[in-house]
């Protein structure tokens, strides 16, 4: 048993140092001269003074992954962990988190912590269903989602309750945190195609080389581009 266990040990040092990690920093902006149109003209009148514009460097919730599946031998050596149940919450009438990035064939329970009914379903391509009204966290209000996609999730009731669960074939991703930052670990050395996403904007997309140990960083600037001109 000593032995086998040793054998494993050894297996995972040695895949692990032909591993690398990914790192870098998502942010968005506008088109050039948006701030200047704002401040002046239509806008500063009453009628267009309240119209609320989007404030580009305020966005969040980015997604960076790697795109499709990802073959390697070298399995021990991937941040694979056994897919579990995640959690979206209800909680003051909103989603908590609003943008869940998750591999194919996690599952996802639902519970609900206000004290009112809510609905939740979805009538995505990529999974389709039907919790019913509900309080509470009743055992059965559990979803696994199967297929890749983006999956927009709503609340039947209440008008801007809604979240978007994005289900990769991979799990090879990452969150961008409030700085903008994002880090994948202990991805097999490769040439892939890296991917930032959010939901208002286009995805903007880079090959990259991996190295068999080390860092390689990417960054990525999304706005409205690469998109057919009219």
């Amino acid at each position: 048993m000593k032995c086998f266990l040793f054998a494993i040990i050894l297996v995972i040092a040695c895949t692990a140092s032909r591993a690398g990690t990914i790192a870098g920093n998502v942010r968005a902006e506008g088109k050039a001269g948006l701030a200047d149109s704002a401040a002046n003209g239509a806008y500063a009148s009453r009628k267009y003074k309240f119209v609320e514009r989007v404030d580009y460097s305020a966005l969040h919730d980015f997604v960076v992954y790697i795109e499709g599946r990802v073959d390697s031998t070298d399995l021990l050596s991937t941040n694979v962990v056994q897919v579990a149940t995640r959690k979206v919450a209800q909680q003051g009438a909103v989603f908590l988190p609003h943008v869940l990035p998750i591999m194919a064939g996690t599952t996802i329970e639902w519970p609900n912590y206000d004290d009112i009914y809510h609905n939740v379903f979805s009538m995505s391509d990529a999974k389709q269903f039907d919790l019913g009204l509900y309080k509470g966290n009743p055992p059965n209000k559990r979803v696994t989602f199967d297929k890749p996609g983006r999956v927009d999730v709503f609340c039947s009731i209440h008008e801007n309750m809604h979240c978007i669960i994005l289900v990769l074939e991979n799990p090879y991703f990452a969150s961008v945190d409030k700085n903008g930052d994002y880090q994948i670990s202990n991805v097999p050395a490769g040439t892939y195609k890296l991917k930032a996403w959010h939901e208002r904007l286009p995805a903007d997309e880079r090959e990259i080389t991996v190295p068999t140990n080390g860092e390689v960083k990417v960054d990525f600037v999304l706005g409205i581009k690469n998109l057919p001109q009219y």
